[in-house]
């Protein structure tokens, strides 16, 4: 079970964009998320006259290491470490390490 999952809304706690918040689009599986407006890139795209794409700098999100982000925790306004743990009925889920509510209801 992964700590972050797609549509989680997370903080990001290195590098040039410290501090921002955004949506998990994409979790690839090499530990790398893609966050919705977070490292932002200039991608230079050839034209293929054959598929009707044109040449442009095209911007578009690139893929942040699951470790340089942390869940947003809408209870204390912060970032927030995950853990995971098992229910009684058997169901694991995941939990804020500093109040202990579980993320997944």
């Amino acid at each position: 079970m992964r700590k972050i999952r797609k549509g989680d809304t997370v903080v990001v706690t290195t590098g040039r964009d410290r501090g921002r918040t955004g949506t998990v689009v994409n979790v690839l599986d090499n530990g790398r998320v893609v966050v919705e407006n977070v490292n932002m890139v200039k991608k230079h795209q050839r034209p293929n006259p054959s598929r009707g794409v044109t040449g442009a700098i095209v911007q578009r999100e690139a893929s942040l290491h699951a470790s340089n982000v942390a869940l947003w925790n809408p209870v204390t306004k912060k970032a927030d470490r995950v853990g995971l743990k098992s229910l009684e009925d058997g169901r694991k889920v995941r939990f804020f390490k500093s109040n202990g509510e579980v993320v997944d209801a």
